[in-house]
């Protein structure tokens, strides 16, 4: 089985500071001169940053240590040790940073920001050298401090697949088919359930400016939120989707409680998969009675989701598959444009609020000071 990294223990160290250094100056015709050590200099920090081009955590976890720089000590003639070299830890997008020994929440990178980084621990400062020790009643200080220590911590990466669907079903629903009849992805096809034994990742080109990201995970089984079959150890990776894509196969004789069955497993895993706008794809109906089944199975979940769409499809023939891309790319636009409007409104929100508040001081107040007002 090939080993999907999607998860890693590590343990990081930010580097320690320079010592301070004891030194006098020791010139000619200048018997007594004073103290010249210099500082120590600041230890490396431990920053994490987004590898856009990353798709596993294949690099970070077979190397256990990640370790920053130590600062350089002091030098006599007032010359500071150099600082010491940061430890750079790229990790894909959607990575979130636990602590390994409490399961405490640290850090989530949510792709969305370009070049998205975060400094997780400071490197220790460097000690001061002998020279900051002078004073009327000390000439010749003989005491330096020494540099801070750095900090070690041990965590946990998990790492969720960000892409803007998510792409589930049974084993041999077709999944795999789908995603390469759409995408550029190549996944493993084959005529056997769990053909897809880690999750892949297709881009669906809607023109020359847009993408969609669309994740195929292993096929789910029933009691798959409970551990069984491989569903439970990716089902994460649809979290974080904007939709679902449930793929139905008409073919099978359970066709008509597949859908039922597929969001009970999801709902047992996380209420937030059911709240995700979804399609549903009835595959497989160039097989004769299957288009009848494909009906059957619109009119159920029309009974209770009447503005889920369920489009019939062949994979195989091509029947359908044109639809399907269309109210899949109309779906994930929609989806984009409301998140947008959110943000253009918590924006608004933000900027009156803050004039509200600005408008409420007295005018008469001269200890008042508004941002851009300094000069």
């Amino acid at each position: 089985m090939i080993n999907f990294a999607d998860e890693a223990l590590i343990e990081v160290r930010s580097g320690n500071g320079g010592n301070g250094c004891v030194a006098f100056r020791r010139e000619k015709y200048i018997p007594h001169g004073g103290p010249n050590g210099g500082d120590g200099g600041k230890g490396g920090d431990v920053i994490f940053t987004v590898k856009r081009n990353m798709r596993t955590l294949s690099n970070i976890r077979h190397k256990h240590c990640f370790k920053a720089k130590n600062g350089g000590d002091g030098q006599g003639w007032n010359r500071f040790g150099a600082d010491g070299e940061d430890c750079i830890i790229p990790v894909p997008p959607g990575t979130t940073i636990r602590d390994a020994e409490t399961g405490e929440f640290i850090y989530d990178f949510t792709g969305k920001e370009e070049n998205e980084s975060f400094v997780f621990l400071k490197g220790g400062n460097g000690g001061w050298g002998n020279v900051h020790f002078k004073s009327s009643t000390n000439q010749a200080p003989k005491h330096a401090n020494p540099g801070q220590k750095g900090e070690t911590r041990f965590l946990k990466l998990e790492l969720s697949i960000m892409a803007d669907a998510g792409l589930v079903g049974f084993p041999n629903a077709g999944k795999s088919s789908l995603l390469t009849a759409f995408t550029n992805a190549r996944p493993k096809i084959a005529p056997y359930p769990f053909t897809t034994i880690i999750p892949n990742l297709g881009v669906l080109r809607v023109d020359d400016e847009n993408d969609i990201i669309i994740a195929d995970i292993p096929g789910i089984i029933e009691g798959a939120s409970e551990g069984l079959g491989l569903g439970d150890t990716f089902l994460k990776h649809i979290t974080r989707t904007s939709c679902l894509i449930f793929m139905i196969d008409c073919s099978d004789d359970n066709y008509l409680t597949a859908y039922e069955t597929l969001c009970n497993e999801l709902s047992n895993y996380s209420d937030l998969l059911m709240e995700k706008p979804r399609i549903v794809l009835c595959n497989k109906v160039d097989i004769p009675g299957a288009h009848a089944r494909a009906v059957e199975i619109a009119d159920k979940i029309h009974q209770t989701e009447a503005e889920t769409p369920v489009v019939p499809i062949s994979v195989l023939t091509g029947n359908g598959m044109k639809d399907a891309r269309n109210h899949i790319i109309s779906l994930v636009d929609r989806l984009e444009k409301r998140t947008e409007s959110k943000e253009n409104k918590e924006e608004k929100a933000f900027g009156s609020s803050f004039m509200e508040a600005r408008a409420g001081f007295e005018d008469d107040d001269e200890n008042v000071q508004y941002p851009g007002s300094e000069n």
